[in-house]
């Protein structure tokens, strides 16, 4: 998909983010003028959760915590776009094309 961006379109900005939270999280992406004016494209890898422990004690007002458990070896990835519309990032979901 990059390459095929890269080839038909003016590319204003690319690159990757690494979060630590949530296991860690890589987001590549990439900013280019498109037939719907400034898109911007990410893939996200991260870790998938394979268990939520929740630890708590049954006193009024005390509060909760969640724990999550994240693999080593298997990871979750989305793609999501956005449009600029005004300076800011709306997401472009299916219905909207």
């Amino acid at each position: 998909i990059i390459g095929n961006i890269k080839d038909n379109f003016k590319v204003e900005e690319q690159g990757n983010e690494h979060f630590d939270e949530h296991g860690g999280i890589d987001v590549e992406f990439i900013i280019f003028k498109g037939p719907l004016g400034k898109m911007k494209l990410e893939f996200i890898t991260k870790p998938v959760v394979l268990d939520k422990k929740t630890f708590y004690s049954q006193r009024i007002g005390s509060e909760t915590q969640v724990e999550y458990i994240y693999s080593k070896d298997e990871k979750s990835r989305k793609f999501k776009a956005h449009k600029d519309e005004d300076g800011e990032w709306k997401e472009i979901n299916e219905i909207s094309l």
